[in-house]
This record gives structure tokens, sequence and C-alpha cells, in this order.
């Protein structure tokens, strides 16, 4: 038998040990302030309920049709998850044209803003620009862009953002139901509306570039120094763009945290001027009218900075050019995947109630067997690995006999109060007593309908992570 590499050990039985069981029942868009600007409203819009105050900012917000170049070819939608695609445009058009004379409408990044069923929790994926990806073909007004290979800022320069949304909903199989786009003055305008949003930096910054001088440490930036905080390469990291990308999640988690502030959230005034800064600085997609808004922030409302984070895409260096990234398959897969899958909507796990004079089952003394009873390859393996971080002691692993429609929990004698406490671990699942089943000793059957632990974030812990709730010095 092979011990896992985590505690508490978990043992990986062969075929053969497993019982038979009965059938259990039935480049960056350098000032990301198209991130920060989108978390922000959706973390308070819900304080506003005036039906007229709605009409006059959803009647300022500028609208793209994109819906029809998506194609038919797409994603399906698999539960009530929220996926926004968020686009930074460095357009020089308009009031735009105080930061260069540049033509055209590009974005140099695109983030993935995830919003759990039931609004529980978010998360903002960045995908670097340099990563070098297969895009698709897409319609834009005047032609047809044929589908290549290249760098993924390219779509949007090339396609526009239905070409941006076509690419990323192909490379990760995950169904966007709406974008948001920002430009450089819309930044710089709802950070104003904010008050300033407070930063951290190692050491002292002066970059002409950038118009930018800043001491060393923790310090509020407003509008164009905000602006050109984000923008710089210089003086702050290592001047590559997945360390900016690291800073600038900062920036947006600092921003999160100032949006979700009571003291903000209670200023009629405040919250007022911030939201118009939104409505005057955002386009997006014609289905993003005002009811999917007002469903979205009342969804959303009562959620925690700490409940919203920030992590980037795994990437390695991409053989045929070092200064190109490609996709860690590996570790993106499973991130695409949680994200893709996202069914449950996290809550407490309720404390168990003990039997009359007895003390509450604690995990460390279920000792549970986990069997995978569908063709699911690895499920049972990661169902034990979820079941061992959570203290339960999880003494084998393997394949049922047979695949089943249903997960089941048996016990054995003198288990039951054992199973029940796995029970409240996977709800949905009754506890039933199995003759052939060892004398304290609880089984897992997972069956067709799957074994989803009850409050598990559905999204895996990545490195580098940003939350919005912890020290802006820690996360700068």
């Amino acid at each position: 038998m092979q011990r896992a590499a985590a505690p508490p050990p978990v043992y990986y039985a062969d075929q053969a040990d497993a019982p038979r069981v009965p059938e259990p029942p039935g480049r960056l868009w350098r000032a990301l302030g198209w991130m920060s600007i989108v978390l922000s409203v959706a973390l308070v819009l819900g304080s506003l309920t005036a039906y007229g105050f709605w009409r006059r900012l959803d009647g300022r917000i500028d609208r793209e049709d994109v819906k029809g170049r998506l194609g038919e070819n797409r994603p399906e939608k698999l539960n009530d998850a929220t996926n926004i695609l968020l686009l930074g445009s460095d357009s020089r058009e308009g009031e735009n044209s105080r930061y260069g004379t540049e033509i055209g409408r590009r974005s140099d990044t695109a983030v993935l803003l995830h919003i759990s069923p039931g609004g529980k929790g978010a998360i903002g994926l960045s995908f670097p620009r340099d990563s070098m990806v297969r895009i698709p073909e897409c319609e834009t007004d005047s032609r047809t862009v044929p589908a290549r290979f290249g760098m993924i800022n390219s779509a949007f320069a090339e396609g526009g953002p239905a070409c941006t949304w076509k690419t990323i909903e192909a490379l990760t199989k995950i169904h966007i139901d709406h974008y948001v786009e920002v430009d450089f003055a819309g930044f710089t305008r709802v950070v104003d509306a904010l008050g300033g949003v407070e930063i951290c930096v190692p050491r002292a910054v002066n970059d002409p570039r950038a118009e930018l001088r800043l001491k060393a440490g923790r310090q509020t930036v407003r509008g164009e120094q905000a602006l050109g905080y984000v923008r710089t390469r210089h003086g702050i990291g290592d001047g590559s763009d997945l360390d900016r990308i690291k800073r600038q999640q900062a920036f947006m988690a600092s921003i999160v945290k100032k949006a979700t502030d009571g003291s903000m959230l209670t200023d009629p005034q405040r919250v007022y001027a911030f939201l118009e800064a939104i409505a005057d600085s955002v386009r997006t997609d014609e289905d993003m009218t005002l009811s999917v808004m007002q469903d979205l922030a009342t969804g959303l409302r009562g959620i925690s900075a700490g409940n919203v984070r920030f992590v980037t895409v795994p990437v390695q260096a991409y053989p045929q050019d070092r200064n190109r990234v490609q996709f860690d398959k590996a570790k993106a897969e499973p991130l695409f995947a949680a994200i893709r899958e996202d069914n449950t909507v996290p809550e407490p796990e309720p404390a168990p109630a003990p039997a009359k004079g007895a003390p509450p089952v604690q995990p460390a003394q279920v000792k549970v067997g986990v069997y995978n009873g569908t063709a699911s390859s690895g499920l049972g393996k990661r169902t034990a690995e979820q079941l061992a971080a959570r203290g339960f002691d999880v003494v084998k692993v393997g394949n049922a006999d047979k695949t089943y429609e249903k997960t089941a929990i048996l016990y054995g004698t003198g288990a039951q109060r054992h199973a029940q406490r796995l029970a409240i671990a996977l709800p949905g699942h009754p506890p039933k007593p199995w003759k052939k089943a060892k004398p304290g000793y609880v089984y897992l059957v997972i069956g067709g309908d799957g074994a989803k632990l009850r409050g598990a974030n559905p999204v895996p812990k990545v490195a580098g992570e940003v939350r919005a709730d912890q020290d802006i010095c820690a996360a700068g």
C-alpha cells in the first residue's frame, strides 16, 4: 500500500482490496483600472435601491453588440456562477488623448472575474499579456480575422472584445456571461471618487517616464499618481510583466477593501459620486442590462473583502522565445476546471449534535474508507485528500467493485455517530448501516452524483495569490 504525503495518512488500495459494497440507495493594460472598477461596483451597488437612480446610471453606460460574434461553439454554462471578462482599453481618443497619440483601441491583458453561486466569493484570474496561445477566427464589422497562434493581447487589438471573449472561452472552456471595458481616464475618475487608494512601496520611486514620484512605505495615491503607479515598470520590482501584475493585484485588492469599508457604504454622497464615476467609465456588452446589474448587486450584498482574491494563470517560459510565456497546463487546467465546475455555495459547517451525554465526534475519530464508484479516474483520491485535510482519518482509498449511480455513506457496528459526522461534511447522503462493514468503520462510496464537501472552496489555492483583506504592505 502506498502512503499519501499529506497527513493524516491515506492508503491506496488495489482493486482487490475494495470491499464489495451493496448498491447505495437512490502586456498588460498598464493601469488595470478596469478590474478595480468592476469589482468595486459589484461590491457596493447592493446598497442602493432607488429605481430612478439606477435608471440614470444605466443611461450613461456605453454598450457594444458582441454576442453575435461569438459563434455557436461555446462552452456550456454549467451553474449559477457569473463570469465577467474585464478588459482595459489604452485608447487615446477623446479625453484619453493626454496619455499619447497612438491610434486604435488596444488591450494588453484580460481578467476573468468569477463570482461563485450565491455571491459568497469572487476571484479575479489574470491572463499575462505575453502568453502565447491559439486564437480562433474572429469577426469584426469590416473583416474576418483568421485563426492564428500568437500573444493573447493581439486578440483584442485585431478583433476587439468579442475576439478576446472567444479566445478566453476556447482556452479555459469556461462560459463567459458578460464583459466590461474601462480606459485610462475612467481609472483616474474612479480612484478620485474613492478619495484615493492606499499602496505600499518598499523604496522611494522616481520614474520621469510615468511622471511618478513616491516616498517609501504606506501612502494614499489619487488619480494621475495612481495611474502612474500602476503603469510604471521602473524602480519597483524586477520590471517584468508578471511582477507588475502581482503589484497591480495588490492595488485592486486595496480598492476592494476600501469599497467595502462600512464608512463609505453608509455615506450616500460618496457612494453616489463613486457610482457616477463608474457609469461614465465603462463599456459593456448589450446584455449587461439594468436588471442584470441589479441581480448581481443583490447577490453580492454582504460579501467581505476576505472572500475576494486575485490570482494569475500559472505560466512557464515559452521555449521558442524566452521573452514570452505559455500556460503551465498541469497547474492551469485544474484551476480552470475548478472555476468551470463551481457548483456549490460555500457555507459554514454546522456543529454536530452530540448524542445525549456523549461528547461530539471529532473528524480525527472517524476511520473512513473512500471508494470510487464512478468512471472518473482519481476522484476517490481527490476526495480522500480533501477529507484528510479536514482532519478525517482516511484509512483506505480504492475503487468500488462497479459503478454506482448514487453516493452512499455506510457504517459498521458502533460507527453510527461517526458516519453522521462524515455526513455533516458531505451533505445530502444520509448514513446507512452495512452488515459487512468492519465494526467502528465508515465507508464512503462515491457515485454518479459526486461527493461535494460542505464549505469547500471551489477554487484551489494558487501560489502568489492576493486577498483583498490582507495588509497592503504584505501584499505589495
